[in-house]
């Protein structure tokens, strides 16, 4: 009896069961094509991350991504499945657009579209018509006679010549002496003017009385008037007289200690006007083509990165700006052709990053140049042991981190904006990058930099002096291009220097810093 109560227990829930609609199965049909919630897309230029919902009969697969967008998976579940697609922003100037495949095995594909607006073109600004925009046309693209004169004895191999400058003591070939053909040539080659680093140190006698070595200043003054005569316009400064921390007794222009010490600065500032007087005293005679820049790099050694430096940068900046005062001050009460000349003051270290601590110096002629250098990203621009690229087109890892094209924009601009703009002219009195061999992918990343720098700075109203030590091979520190005693170019030098004079001279309308970022290597 009880077994048949049981069976009909169970007949009855089969029942039940059947007319139940919350028993039945909730998984729907397979689909027979693949399904997209969008089927293409408009991420925002600085990126952002889309979703996207796939129906399909088996787990899909994404095929045709692009390196700018990062595939996110998820859960397939009941035929769908909703993935995350994490777009980079895109850095260049022109749109992207990439279409993706979506596959399942036994239907067809189906495909979407990402398509990105790429970053606003920046027209290039209009130039003015001050006499900060006009000093750059003046100058121009300018040559550095560099490692000729401030060139000096040191380490173990100098002997007692230690301390003192000596013309071509750093060559690559030994002495080559400056001659009129040297500036000749540069003149030829496209040049309009010329920057002459002047190494003092040991030539300059004992206090008070400061005395520079006759025969030392007369060769200078000589070599610029070679200059003068190539129809160059001339730069004249002190360059490594500038202590940077080490321990010697000529390089006499010691920032850090100066800083915290008054009696050294009293001392220093005091050798500064005695040592500007006689070389303004002495070039006196030379007209407004010749330029006179107080001090080169000067820090203490740690390029604005060292500890006692960014503890306190306006310490060592304070120092920088009563040297400059004290510099514009001991030529000027000179008088003659010294009271109107222009003069050049540089911010620390060179670097335009420190111009936000830079004072002008009070001057009654109202002519007083900034001078800054521009090597970023440095890594690759004076050493190429790793980093051969440069550019929005320059390959990951081939290249130095930040530094593109648009950190120049950025860091031109902001110099146009803040002096050039407003009448105080600004020359980037070094720039430059190792040479590369010629015809390799480096070489062709090597001009398109060159090319772009110099149309850059023409762009934004600043004259640009192309470094050259003289070297002859290629790879780090080789900074050679002309050959310093007879004017000729040095190896591939030519190619690299025309393309630096069609950038800084060209004026057709249609060659613009656009068009040069367009032309960028593109393997």
């Amino acid at each position: 009896m009880m077994k048949r109560y049981l069976i009909l227990a169970a007949l009855l829930a089969a029942v039940a069961c059947e007319k139940n609609p919350a028993s039945e199965s909730t998984t729907p049909e397979a689909p027979t094509a693949i399904t997209l919630s969008a089927s293409s897309f408009t991420p925002v230029q600085a990126g952002e991350t889309l979703s996207l919902t796939i129906t399909s009969p088996a787990r899909p697969k994404l095929t045709g991504l692009p390196d700018w967008i990062v595939f996110q998976d998820g859960t397939y579940k009941d035929y769908k499945i909703t993935v995350g697609l994490t777009v980079a922003p895109n850095d260049g100037y022109v749109i992207r657009e990439a279409t993706v495949n979506v596959t399942a095995s036994g239907v067809a594909d189906a495909t979407f579209t990402v398509k990105q607006e790429g970053k606003a073109v920046v027209p290039d600004p209009t130039p003015g018509t001050n006499d900060a925009w006009k000093m750059s046309e003046r100058l121009g693209l300018g040559w550095n006679l560099g490692n000729q004169f401030d060139g000096y004895y040191n380490g173990s191999w100098a002997g007692d010549k230690e301390g003192y400058p000596d013309e071509g003591v750093w060559q690559p070939d030994g002495a080559k002496k400056a001659t009129q053909a040297t500036f000749d040539g540069v003149r030829k080659a496209g040049f309009t003017s010329v920057r002459i680093p002047v190494s003092w140190l040991k030539m300059i006698g004992d206090a008070p009385d400061y005395k520079i070595d006759p025969t030392w200043m007369n060769r200078i003054y000589e070599v610029v008037q070679y200059a003068h005569k190539a129809g160059l316009d001339v730069i004249i400064n002190t360059h490594h007289d500038e202590n940077h921390g080490v321990n010697n007794d000529y390089q006499w222009l010691d920032i850090k200690n100066a800083a915290v010490k008054s009696e050294l600065n009293v001392r220093i500032k005091a050798k500064i006007e005695a040592v500007w007087t006689q070389i303004a005293e002495k070039f006196k005679d030379c007209g407004d083509w010749l330029i006179m820049e107080g001090f080169n790099e000067l820090n203490d050694g740690g390029w604005g990165w060292s500890a006692d430096f960014r503890a306190d940068p306006t310490r060592q900046c304070n120092i920088l700006n009563e040297w400059n005062q004290v510099f514009v001050d001991a030529v000027r009460a000179t008088g003659g052709n010294n009271a109107t000349r222009w003069l050049g003051v540089p911010t620390y270290a060179a670097n335009p990053q420190f111009t936000q601590y830079l004072t002008l110096p009070q001057d009654p002629a109202g002519k007083v140049m900034v001078s800054v250098h521009f090597y970023d990203p440095s890594d690759y621009t004076i050493g190429d042991k790793q980093y051969s690229e440069w550019g929005h087109t320059g390959a990951v890892g081939k290249k130095a981190p930040g530094g593109d094209e648009d950190h120049v924009k950025e860091v031109f601009n902001m110099l146009c904006t803040n002096y050039v703009n407003k009448n105080i002219p600004v020359y980037i009195g070094e720039f430059g990058c190792s040479m590369r061999a010629k015809d390799t992918r480096a070489w062709y990343f090597f001009l398109y930099y060159l090319e772009y720098v110099v149309k850059a700075a023409k762009v934004y109203g600043m004259p640009c002096f192309l470094w050259d030590n003289g070297g002859t091979d290629v790879g780090q520190e080789q900074h050679g291009y002309i050959n310093h005693g007879t004017g000729g170019y040095l190896g591939s030098s030519k190619i690299p220097v025309d393309r630096m004079v069609k950038a800084r001279f060209t004026e057709d309308a249609s060659y613009t810093l656009q068009t040069v970022y367009d032309s960028a290597p593109n393997f």
